[in-house]
């Protein structure tokens, strides 16, 4: 084994140097090439932070003032914030902070969510904590991450699917989003233990939002992005690419997507209360582009850039640099395809192709980055983890 490995290593090298790079100036370029993603990383969640900020201040505007336009401007403030969090998908699976042992993924976009855990649904006025006054006679920020997936995944009780759901109400339509009243927040039965909720659900996504802005942090000295910059290049790429591997093929063509496709289920759908689905999967497959291409431009337009697995690739193979790029453009523009609404995108004969399409041009992509990953001497699986 050992024997096979060193004649790989050495075959690795006469491959790199043969296209046009000394084993020093690759070497180099998988150096830069990690440091540009640690810098994306950061500011995606710097940039998530921020506008979930805005989303919060919304939230307390709506909450302490229920009326159509603060309401109206809340969840414009969710789809605003939705945008720069849906890119940040691509650092998952990597290995990383988000998804560890203490990781807050589960508490920031757990789905799909039982909205009967949350406040009442159609049919069942009294069901859910907002409603459970006996039980919990206070909602706060603590209870609400306690009962976090409490009894079944399903069960969710944070993020922004908690928050969507506050504020949409439950889709019961076949071609449009929830339409919860703000009056919900005015003279409903437990009105203010609703906006205590809504409150308390949005001062948490900031709490776990500022923890991954921390790790990351390149001021701070101790923090994941120290040592993920600190480990060797290799295993860092190997990370970049499982996570951009796993989430092309496996959790956004097929979790995401594919199931609700199969099932025809609005249900299944990210963002099935304000029928934001398909940002959902567009924002996603945005990620996996900008992690591959080095590049991330931020919300208020300026860019964050540099060496890429792109350029490494091409320092490589020129040909399969040029079949990434093709691929990597092709999945992301497959999903822009999508028929939107994404619940008729799933129902509809005339539009579920645009949705098989994208899957299988993701499901190709990340196959791509399995191949990228082999002609760098790297291994990596696209599968979900078990």
């Amino acid at each position: 084994m050992k024997i096979r490995l060193i004649l790989l290593s050495i075959f690795v090298f006469l491959f790199l140097s043969a296209c046009g790079g000394s084993e020093a100036e690759i070497a180099e370029l998988k150096t830069e090439v990690v440091s540009t993603y640690a810098d994306i990383v950061f500011a995606n969640y710097e940039d998530s932070l921020t506008t979930a900020q805005d989303l919060n201040a919304a939230i307390e505007a709506f909450v302490a003032n229920p009326s159509e336009d603060t309401h109206q401007a809340a969840k414009d403030a969710w789809l605003a914030a939705r945008e720069p969090y849906g890119q940040t998908e691509a650092f998952r699976f990597a290995s990383g902070p988000i998804d560890d042992e203490d990781g807050p993924e589960g508490l920031l976009n757990a789905w799909p969510l039982d909205e009967g855990y949350i406040d009442y649904v159609e049919g069942v006025a009294d069901s859910g904590i907002v409603n459970n006054v006996a039980d919990y006679p206070e909602i706060n920020a603590a209870l609400l991450e306690s009962l976090n997936e409490v009894g079944a995944e399903e069960n969710v009780s944070t993020g922004y699917h908690a928050i969507e759901f506050l504020l949409w109400g439950q889709d019961l339509s076949d071609d449009g989003s929830g339409a919860r009243s703000y009056t919900d927040y005015t003279t409903a039965d437990n009105a203010d233990r609703r906006g205590q909720y809504l409150v308390a659900a949005s001062e948490l996504l900031l709490v776990h939002l500022q923890s991954m802005v921390d790790e990351w942090d390149p001021n701070s000295s101790g923090n994941y992005r120290a040592s993920f910059l600190d480990q060797e290049a290799d295993v860092s790429i190997t990370q970049m690419l499982t996570g951009i591997g796993i989430l092309s093929k496996s959790e956004l063509a097929g979790e995401r997507m594919f199931v609700a496709y199969d099932n025809q289920d609005q249900e299944d759908e990210h963002s099935c209360f304000s029928d934001n689905t398909h940002r959902d999967i567009i924002t996603n497959a945005q990620g996996i582009f900008n992690v591959y291409n080095g590049s991330y431009t931020r919300v208020d337009g300026s860019v964050v850039s540099g060496a890429s697995i792109a350029d490494l690739i091409a320092a490589s193979d020129e040909a399969l640099a040029d079949d990434m790029k093709a691929l990597a453009d092709t999945a992301l523009a497959s999903t822009m395809d999508i028929h939107t609404p994404f619940d008729l995108a799933i129902s509809e004969a005339d539009f579920r192709p645009t949705v098989i399409d994208s899957v299988n041009a993701l499901q190709d992509q990340g196959d791509k980055f399995a191949e990228v990953a082999s002609i760098l001497g790297l291994t990596i699986s696209t599968d979900l983890p078990e």
